[in-house]
């Protein structure tokens, strides 16, 4: 891949994404060709603008992120907490795990531009920030549906948190993941 130039689509889950069509170098030359002819920009300009597509939404999650992930990382001091049994410390373990492990994820993308800042690698960093991203938001994903799993449990009961932790997966599933890799799959980049 040349990622001095891009050759990585317009970034993400959407219009010429990585993984559609394609040339040798694992690059997108449809979207890079709609680009230029209907936005006009050269491949710098196209990753200057994803770069800043997807810090926009970063600071949309990371506070979201940081928020669960302080609560999580709170709750054993907290009275009561003592009284939650095995399966529900597990979960808890699991969900601390995978909040942590988004919050870095998420925030990866800006170690990454620091550490080639000025080296010429947008293309490098906007493709990897992209995977730390995604990876980040399933891992998130994880994190909301363990925290309702223990939040129910030590409030509801093991068929209430069950069930929660379940429904919460599937909304998640459904809204990041299927509906947006299935929209990705349907959708032809040159409507």
């Amino acid at each position: 891949m040349n990622t001095r130039d891009g050759g990585i689509g317009d970034g993400g889950i959407g219009h010429g994404g990585i993984g559609h069509g394609g040339t040798s170098d694992g690059g997108t030359s449809d979207d890079a060709d709609w680009n230029q002819n209907e936005r006009d920009e050269t491949q710098t300009q196209r990753l200057d603008r994803n770069w800043n597509s997807l810090l926009q939404e970063l600071r949309v999650v990371q506070t979201g992120v940081q928020i669960l992930t302080g609560f999580l990382l709170t709750l054993p001091f907290h009275d009561g907490f003592e009284d939650l049994g095995g399966a529900l410390r597990v979960v808890y373990l699991i969900t601390v795990s995978c909040a942590v492990a988004a919050a870095i994820l998420l925030a990866a993308p800006v170690a990454l531009h620091r550490a080639l800042f000025r080296r010429h690698q947008i293309g490098l960093i906007v493709a990897y920030a992209h995977y730390l991203s995604f990876i980040g938001l399933t891992l998130l994903g994880l994190a909301l549906s363990g925290a309702v799993t223990v939040v129910f449990g030590a409030t509801a009961g093991t068929m209430s948190a069950v069930i929660a932790g379940v429904a919460t997966f599937v909304v998640f599933a459904s809204a990041w993941l299927v509906l947006p890799l299935w929209l990705r799959v349907t959708t032809d980049h040159h409507d």
